[in-house]
C-alpha cells in the first residue's frame, strides 16, 4: 500500500520520502512540491499538517462495490483508505499560496502508532487534520486509551485449610466494587465535551491449581480517559484509591502495559480556532467529538487538530469500521477532499 501510495505521489509530481518508521512525507509551498524531507522542523507558517494511516486490522475483507459502484467495501475502505484518498486528492490539488501544507502518511496506527510518536513535535505546525470516518464532521475532541493492570499478591495454602492462606480470587471482588467507583470518588469528573471517562475492567485471571488456594490474582483494565487526566496521574490515584480495600497482610499493583510509545491521551481542540471553523464550514458537518481513540492524541499536544473523513464508525445497522461490512460512499470522499481543499485555501491563502 506505502509503494502505491509513494508512487501516485511521485506521478503527480510530489517529492515523497519515507523516513526510518516507516512514514509517508511529502510537502507543498507556493514554489510547489518540496522533499518530505523539508516538512521536519519546518519554520514556514502557516503550516497546515494533513494527516491518516496506511494500515487496517485484520482480517482481510476483499474488495468491493454496491450501488453502480456508489459505495466501496472491503477492510479499510472507510477506515482509512476513504479519508486517505481524499486527504492526497486535497494535497495535490489545493491552492497554497502561504506557508505550506504536509501530506504526513503513518504506518501503524491500528497496532502500536510509532509512526505518528516520531513525528509529534518534529513537524512544526500550525494545524493538523487526521483522516478517520466521521461523516464529514468535524471532531475536535476524542477519549484517549490506557491499558494496565491490578495484580493482587495474597499467600498460597492448600484448599482444604484456607484460612491458612489469602485467597488473592476471593479478594479480587472488592477490588472490582471498587474500581466501579473510582470515578465518583478520584477520577477527572464530567467532561464539557466528551462527557465521563470510563474504567472497564476486561479479564481476570489467577489461580495455578484446583486444590490451591491462589496466591495471585490479575484485572486487566481499558481506561478511557478524558482531560486533564494523564496516563501516570492515572496509574497513581487508582492504586491508591484500591489499595484500601485490600484485605490485611495482601498486596496490590497497579501497572500501565509496557508499550515503545505514549499512550493516546484524551484532547480537546477549542471550537472557536480558525481549522475547526474553516473545516465546518467548508463541510457543513457538525462540530463533535469523536467515538475513538486516534493518533491525533498524538499531535493536539502541539497544535489544533481536528479528526475529520468519509465515511463512518458505524450506521443504523451497526458497527461498519473493523467490521466485515466495511463501506465508504464515493460521494463522501469527493466531499471530503472538497473540504479540505478549500480549508488549505483559507489557512494557507495569500493574506494570512
Amino acid at each position: 500500500m506505502r509503494d502505491l501510495l509513494v508512487e501516485t505521489l511521485a506521478d503527480a509530481g510530489a517529492e515523497p520520502v519515507v523516513d526510518g518508521k516507516g512514514n509517508t512525507l511529502a510537502t507543498r509551498t507556493a514554489d510547489g512540491f518540496e522533499s518530505g524531507e523539508e516538512a521536519v522542523g519546518a519554520a514556514d507558517s502557516p503550516h497546515l499538517v494533513l494527516n491518516t494511516h496506511i494500515d487496517t486490522v485484520p482480517p482481510h475483507v476483499p474488495y468491493g462495490e454496491r450501488e453502480g459502484g456508489a459505495v466501496v467495501e472491503g477492510r479499510g475502505a472507510c477506515d482509512a483508505k476513504g479519508p486517505l484518498a481524499a486527504l492526497v486528492d486535497a494535497f495535490l490539488t489545493a491552492e497554497v499560496s502561504a506557508g505550506r501544507v504536509t501530506l504526513a502518511i503513518t504506518p501503524d496506527e491500528e497496532t502500536v502508532q510509532t509512526g505518528a510518536a516520531h513525528l509529534a513535535g518534529r513537524l512544526d505546525a500550525d494545524g493538523f487534520v487526521v483522516g478517520e470516518p466521521t461523516g464529514l464532521d468535524v471532531c475536535t475532541a476524542a477519549r484517549g486509551q490506557f491499558e494496565g493492570s491490578v495484580t493482587i499478591r495474597g499467600t498460597a495454602a492448600h484448599a482444604a485449610t484456607p484460612a491458612a492462606g489469602a485467597n488473592a480470587i476471593r479478594a479480587a471482588a472488592p477490588v472490582l466494587q471498587a474500581m466501579e467507583t473510582y470515578d465518583e470518588e478520584r477520577g477527572p469528573g464530567e467532561h464539557a465535551t466528551l462527557g465521563r471517562p470510563t474504567l472497564t475492567p476486561t479479564l481476570v485471571e489467577g489461580g495455578e491449581a484446583t486444590n490451591q488456594v491462589p496466591e495471585e490474582c490479575t484485572i486487566t483494565f481499558d481506561r478511557r480517559p478524558v482531560p486533564p487526566e494523564s496516563a501516570d496521574e492515572f496509574r497513581a490515584d487508582l492504586e491508591e484509591h484500591l489499595y484500601q480495600w485490600m484485605p490485611t497482610g495482601m498486596d496490590l499493583r497497579v501497572e500501565l502495559t509496557s508499550k515503545e510509545t505514549p499512550f493516546l491521551e484524551a484532547f480537546a481542540t477549542d471550537r472557536r480556532e480558525q481549522l475547526v471553523r474553516a473545516l465546518a464550514d467548508a463541510s457543513g458537518g457538525e462540530i463533535r467529538p469523536f467515538g475513538a481513540a486516534t493518533e491525533a492524541s498524538f499531535f493536539a499536544a502541539h497544535a489544533p487538530t481536528v479528526v475529520f473523513g468519509p465515511g463512518d464508525l458505524s450506521d443504523e445497522e451497526g458497527a461498519v469500521a473493523h467490521s466485515e461490512r466495511e463501506y465508504v460512499r464515493r460521494d463522501e470522499v469527493t466531499a471530503a477532499a472538497d473540504a479540505v481543499r478549500e480549508t488549505v485555501a483559507v489557512l494557507c491563502g495569500a493574506d494570512e
